[in-house]
């Protein structure tokens, strides 16, 4: 009876998300006939896709112990520096392949000064600053609309019906979990997470997986900035405002510790889409939006706390329980070993 309460117990609380998204998604069913709709929920992915894309990238940073508060700005200055590029008559792959480029610098820049030793809340803090300034100064001040149809496809073109940023992101979301679960690369990033020193020990280059993950963080915000460039048909500094808060949000809502050591890709969608979810419901409940991002924030903090505390202290029961029954197991072999 014990262990059938203990694996219930371990599976709501790993599973707990995707439980609670379900069950969100059945109740606020009932509050509009426009939600539970294809087109609706649809309209939910293709929102949830730039965080989901920079999302993953995250989840990798956060699985080393790290974090990169940053990826906000590198969509603004992407966003700009790419309609730019478009807007002055040179080819679209170029201007995508320098875009990549300058999010890939910025995530390098990132990566060395935490390699130096300085702490990676303070590194992206200010790269958070000076990258959102140059946006600005580049674009002065102004958005900047896109000359071209052809890269407005991204963000706004289907292929069989689906939006392009929704298979954009499943593309990213599905590397990043087979990079994660199958390959040695993941397997570093959580050795580095749950031990630096021990995974020095173990041979493990700690500094070439700290510089990729961050490399491979700025690489996919400027992918984000190009889709959300593309579906705003512009090029804008103040873009991807906030946008790092949605992104880490969804990382650690979907189970990945802050702390390092634990990450799941399939959690970090989870979470995208659950934030987009308690948005996209409450809009269509006519909520003054001033109080969605007040019910926003507390269904997250709630969400949080139950991801984070509860779940811990689930898991530590359930350890303990195992203990004992282990114990008891063991006291009965002893036992009939006195009687023979």
């Amino acid at each position: 009876m014990v262990t059938n309460s203990r694996k219930m117990a371990l599976f709501a609380v790993r599973h707990g998300l995707f439980l609670a998204l379900g069950l969100w998604i059945v109740i606020m069913s009932f509050t509009s006939e426009y939600f539970f709709t294809l087109y609706n929920f649809l309209n939910v992915a293709r929102q949830a896709s730039p965080v989901v894309i920079i999302a993953v990238g995250m989840t990798f940073v956060i699985a080393t112990a790290g974090i990169d508060l940053s990826v906000g700005s590198v969509v603004a200055l992407t966003s700009v520096i790419c309609v730019s590029i478009i807007n002055s008559g040179l080819p679209i792959e170029f201007a995508i392949a320098f875009t990549l480029l300058i999010g890939a610098a910025a995530g390098v820049v990132n990566g060395y000064f935490v390699l130096l030793g300085l702490p990676a809340f303070v590194v992206t803090l200010a790269a958070l600053t000076y990258l959102r300034g140059i946006a600005f100064v580049y674009s002065g001040g102004y958005a900047t609309p896109i000359n071209s149809e052809i890269f407005n496809w991204l963000g706004r073109g289907r292929i069989g019906g689906i939006p392009v940023p929704i298979i954009i992101a499943a593309t990213v979301a599905a590397i990043g979990w087979f990079v994660l679960n199958r390959t040695r690369f993941g397997v570093y990033c959580l050795a580095i997470g749950g031990r630096e020193e021990a995974a020095h020990a173990m041979g493990i280059n700690v500094g070439r997986i700290k510089l990729a993950v961050y490399t491979a963080t700025g690489l996919l915000a400027a992918l984000s900035g190009m889709v959300i460039s593309a579906r705003l048909s512009n090029g804008s500094p103040n873009a991807g405002m906030m946008l790092e808060l949605d992104v880490i949000a969804a990382t650690v809502l979907g189970g990945t510790s802050l702390f390092g050591g634990t990450a799941t890709v399939g959690g970090t969608i989870a979470g995208a889409l659950f934030i987009n979810v308690v948005r996209n419901s409450l809009n269509l409940m006519g909520v003054y939006p001033f109080w969605v991002q007040v019910v926003t924030g507390i269904v997250l903090l709630i969400a949080i706390l139950l991801n984070t505390v509860v779940n811990r202290r689930v898991e530590e029961w359930a350890r303990t329980s195992e203990l004992d029954i282990q114990e008891v197991g063991l006291d009965k072999d002893d036992g009939r070993e006195g009687n023979q």
